[in-house]
């Protein structure tokens, strides 16, 4: 599953902070059932044009990844939960909108992989001599 978030906010000063978005990016993993696996790494852009500024962190779980990139002087944020396991979108989604006080939050459910573990894949993987990973 690969959840895509645009999301605005009224709270832009948490936008414009690497602590923030640190703080999210070390909590919001478990809080979805998720295993964080390194420490955020968040970085501030001074883009040439001020509009484009902002914050940007990612960190690893288990499972892929979660980013977050801000743009402060548009009240804008652009999040990415990915996935190799299913888990609850919906929450994650409310957990997003509360930590960030989304007025609005556009959603993108993405479901990837789906061919990848069909029978007919395995049979032919196995018949070439590769191994196929199950899923749990």
């Amino acid at each position: 599953m690969h959840l895509t978030v645009d999301g605005y906010t009224a709270e832009v000063d948490n936008l414009k902070e690497p602590e923030f978005i640190r703080r999210f990016l070390r909590d919001f993993p478990a809080s979805i059932g998720m295993t964080r696996i390194s420490e955020p790494l968040v970085l501030t852009w001074d883009a040439p044009k001020r509009e484009d500024w902002g914050v940007t962190g990612v960190v690893i779980i288990a499972e892929s990844h979660i980013s977050v990139h801000t743009f402060p002087e548009r009240n804008l944020l652009y999040l990415d939960v990915f996935s190799c396991k299913p888990f609850d979108s919906e929450m994650a989604l409310r957990r997003l909108t509360e930590y960030f006080r989304l007025f609005k939050a556009i959603p993108h459910r993405i479901e990837r992989g789906l061919e990848f573990f069909n029978e007919s894949h395995a049979r032919d993987a196995a018949a070439a001599g590769r191994r196929v990973p199950r899923p749990a």
